[in-house]
């Protein structure tokens, strides 16, 4: 039997965690005292009451795009190019969400996901934190890392 060695850039390794970041925090968010007002979790919608780590607001919907974020992040990471567009197309979409939740009243039936303020900054983090990662060089350069 013959065993082939699987090398990963940097950025591919990078893309993983963050992909099995999003994926944990998608299941966290459906754990009662991890989220607080558990019972308060709605579908969707400002309705929702729940809050992860009792800070950032939940819904079903918020975790299931959280959920999906991370099988995104871990299929993306399989391929060096992947990987960067995973990081640089998933930082513009936090970015457009954090312009979003600043822009909508997060009382009105816009904030669908739902967003509050430290759902916003928690974005702009995200978003600067995965555009950075998909654009600064890691590392020996893989052939396919463009």
């Amino acid at each position: 039997m013959t065993t082939t060695a699987v090398r990963r850039t940097p950025r591919q390794l990078v893309a993983a965690v963050v992909g099995v970041v999003f994926l944990l925090v998608g299941v966290l968010g459906f754990v009662p005292g991890v989220t607080t007002d558990y019972d308060l979790l709605a579908g969707a919608g400002h309705h929702s009451g729940a809050l992860l780590f009792g800070l950032f607001g939940v819904s079903v919907l918020h975790n299931l795009v959280h959920l999906a974020f991370g099988v995104a992040g871990l299929a993306l990471a399989r391929t060096p190019a992947g990987a960067r567009n995973f990081l640089l197309v998933g930082g513009v979409i936090y970015l457009l969400l954090w312009l979003y939740g600043l822009i909508i009243d997060q009382d009105s039936a816009a904030n669908f996901v739902p967003v509050n303020s430290a759902d916003n900054w928690l974005h702009l983090g995200l978003a600067v934190g995965m555009i950075l990662l998909g654009v600064l060089p890691m590392g020996a350069r893989h052939p396919e890392a463009r």
